[in-house]
């Protein structure tokens, strides 16, 4: 089965699991700026990766089980790799949250399910890659801070 067509039967959506992701820690304020499906047989439980930087620079990552919704595993990041053209100010200045660019990329595939998210730099500001698995494919859809979508 391909990455795809796991996260299409996920329980847990990656929005719910953003926020998930976006309430731990000891610091509020965290936005998830990477999002990653996993489905390793025999190795951890079908779960999202997901990145969440918060005010202060810092970078955790969190593992949330896809059929529960825990958060099971948290492990700090270096920001430094991360961070080469982005800093933690602009996700904090973007209007567009991750969460936001992930229900406007559903939106654009019909019967959409967002399973992997990653960001970069487009100027000076962030900009979104969306991976939706659609029916029979997955798609990409880029969608900018100001939540439009970028051909």
């Amino acid at each position: 089965m391909k990455e795809w067509q796991a996260a299409k039967v996920a329980k847990v959506s990656l929005t719910k699991a953003l926020m998930a992701a976006e309430g731990k820690g000891e610091e509020k304020g965290g936005r998830a700026i990477d999002a990653d499906f996993e489905n390793v047989e025999g190795k951890d439980p079908a779960h999202y990766e997901i990145k969440v930087v918060y005010p202060s620079g810092k970078l955790v990552e969190h593992y949330i089980n896809a059929d529960t919704g825990e958060v099971y595993k948290t492990e700090n990041q270096p920001i430094e790799r991360y961070f080469t053209r982005l800093k933690p100010a602009d996700f904090q200045n973007a209007k567009t949250t991750l969460k936001d660019a992930l229900a406007i990329a559903e939106q654009k595939v019909p019967g959409g399910k967002a399973f992997e998210a990653d960001v970069s730099k487009d100027g000076s500001a962030v900009q979104y890659e969306i991976k939706v698995a659609g029916a029979d494919n997955e798609q990409t859809v880029k969608v900018g801070a100001d939540g439009k979508v970028v051909d």
